[in-house]
């Protein structure tokens, strides 16, 4: 017997705090899902209330939410009126231009996404289960009628996983590639194990800059309990610093980063450079079922090769030390390509409400899929790896 949409009640919440936790995290991860930290109450809630991601930044919660009559939610989508680009990794600036150019108005649009986050997940939130399939039309058939009843320009679903993308394709909706790059673990016992899969001049190439980045210096991870608000403080310190250096206004605020220590210790990675005991470098990683995210970094001392030791070398060593399958060092940055990071696609899907921005949007899209593409190629066939024969 199939789903009774009478049964469903759809509402827009403006806050996710208005959700319970465990109801949110019950359908955000369920059982026999890849765990998702991003996608937590707890992740989400903290970007809310410590006024990262609020309607004084330009990001709207709207929030879907699916209930069946019993009271008990069955679906979501993580959803936000946006008045600007900033914070997506989906670079849509040239789109919103040439609207208004045109005389349209691109802003505000519909955000389906996690704030400051360009990492591949689930979107449209469903536990597994018979009615999988129609609740999942239902979020997206929701959120398209919030964006014409609202006269909202789009709505943008970034950073999804390949199976929903197809879906999302076939659905009518614009199809978009990007790439970034990711660390795969091959069974390696060790650090050497990995490098042992390298070509010898690359292995040499890593050695030499490992040991040039420890001099003097000793690394440590923290998670859980072993975190402290003075380690924070040091943190904050860093991250404030390379994100007025690289972007102007960094995203989040000193009580983002004390709220998710609180909430969720145990998703969470730092690693800090040590001299003498103080700390001149650290790293945010969040740890997901098979998949080390990095986030954030920085440093009081621009010293050589301590950027690649702290971001992509020791989280190698952590993912190796865990089991974990794979390293996200996060969006852009072709270096990672030599530091053994290779070329993974990911994906976005966009419904525009304006026929002549559609179409315009639709063919320059063809073209930069063949772009993405051809730059995957290139570079897939200059990773640091042997070469078969």
């Amino acid at each position: 017997m199939g789903m009774d949409d009478t049964a469903l009640k759809i509402t827009i919440v403006p806050a996710l705090a208005e959700v319970l936790p465990d109801e949110w995290n019950a359908v955000a991860n369920p059982p026999g899902a890849r765990y998702d930290p991003f996608l937590t109450w707890e992740f989400l809630e903290a970007m809310e209330s410590s006024g990262a991601a609020t309607p004084r930044t330009g990001w709207v919660p709207r929030h879907l939410l699916i209930r069946g009559d019993d009271g008990r939610l069955r679906a979501a989508m993580p959803l936000y009126a946006k008045m600007h680009s900033r914070g997506e990794f989906v670079f849509d600036h040239s789109w919103a231009e040439a609207f208004e150019r045109a005389g349209g108005s691109y802003y505000p649009k519909l955000l389906a996404a996690v704030p400051f986050t360009p990492v591949t997940g689930r979107r449209r939130l469903v536990p597994p289960g018979p009615d999988e399939i129609q609740l999942k039309a239902a979020l997206l058939a929701g959120a398209i009628q919030i964006a014409e009843e609202n006269d909202l320009s789009s709505l943008h679903i970034n950073f999804i996983d390949h199976d929903d993308a197809d879906v999302l394709e076939n659905t009518g909706l614009l199809s978009r590639t990007d790439q970034q790059f990711r660390w795969e673990n091959d069974g390696y016992e060790n650090f050497d194990g990995f490098l042992g899969a390298l070509s010898s001049a690359k292995r040499k190439n890593l050695r030499k800059e490992r040991a040039k980045a420890q001099e003097g210096v000793e690394f440590v991870h923290l998670t859980g309990d072993a975190i402290t608000e003075d380690h924070l403080d040091h943190f904050f310190q860093f991250y404030m610093d390379t994100g007025s250096r690289k972007w102007g206004t960094p995203y989040l605020t000193r009580l983002s980063f004390s709220l998710l220590r609180e909430r969720m210790p145990d998703d969470l990675l730092f690693v800090f450079a040590m001299e003498n005991g103080e700390p001149i470098a650290g790293a945010m990683n969040l740890i997901g079922s098979d998949t080390l995210y990095g986030r954030y970094w920085g440093c009081s001392d621009q010293r050589p090769m301590l950027h690649f030791e702290t971001c992509y070398y020791q989280a190698i060593d952590f993912a190796i030390a865990r089991g974990l399958k794979y390293v996200e060092a996060g969006a852009q940055g072709g270096h990672k390509l030599a530091r053994g990071y290779v070329p993974v696609l990911t994906r976005s899907a966009h419904w525009i409400a304006h026929p002549g921005l559609r179409n315009a949007v639709a063919d320059y899209l063809t073209r930069e899929r063949d772009a993405v593409e051809s730059d995957m190629d290139y570079l897939t066939e200059r990773t640091p790896f042997k070469k078969d024969s």
